[in-house]
């Protein structure tokens, strides 16, 4: 197998929900929200390769086959205390430049809202790719201001976030939330 092989070349986002009275079976139920159940689910740290292309979800879903070994930069929260904010999320830095490698951060975690959450993902991935870029910037000024000097560098082309959050169910089931990057090899 030749080391270009395990570099994926696609990747797609997603996100669901699942409850039940069991934990993992809560964890099962947000997977096949999320649609990436049938997957032996292998969770990686978060780099974009060099080249790869994002895809909608629907199109990466077909990519897919029952029991293969998929790639996800992964993150998931569960609880099973009534009215509880759950929340789960990806963020993604893409830069300009082909040749040069993304971030993906992920967090989980209780009580933040989706645009919070969405947010503080995205910031921390463009927050990771502009350091390592050697973008000039204040760390402690307020994202949206930080956004705009990454964007005006011209070396930061996209960022995003997927989020999932919700509420502990009310009698006390088992709520996990997920948000994944699926990689393609």
């Amino acid at each position: 197998m030749s080391r270009d092989a395990l570099v994926p070349h696609e990747i797609f986002f997603t996100k669901g929900v699942g409850k039940h009275k069991n934990r993992l079976q809560s964890f099962e139920l947000a997977l096949r929200h999320a649609g990436i159940e049938k997957g032996n689910l292998v969770r990686v740290s978060s780099i974009l390769p060099p080249k790869c292309k994002i895809i909608p979800k629907s199109q990466g879903l077909y990519k897919l086959q029952a029991g293969e070994i998929t790639y996800v930069v992964l993150a998931e929260t569960s609880t099973d205390e009534p009215s509880r904010l759950v929340g789960a999320g990806i963020g993604l830095a893409q830069p300009a430049h082909g040749e040069q490698y993304g971030y993906i951060s992920e967090h989980h975690g209780y009580g933040m809202t989706e645009e919070r959450l969405g947010d503080f993902v995205e910031d921390m991935a463009a927050t990771m790719l502009a350091t390592t870029l050697g973008i000039e910037f204040n760390p402690d000024t307020a994202y949206d201001e930080r956004k705009e000097i990454y964007r005006m560098s011209g070396k930061i082309i996209r960022t995003r976030a997927t989020v999932q959050t919700a509420e502990g169910d009310k009698n006390g089931l088992w709520t996990t939330v997920v948000a994944a990057a699926v990689m393609l090899l």
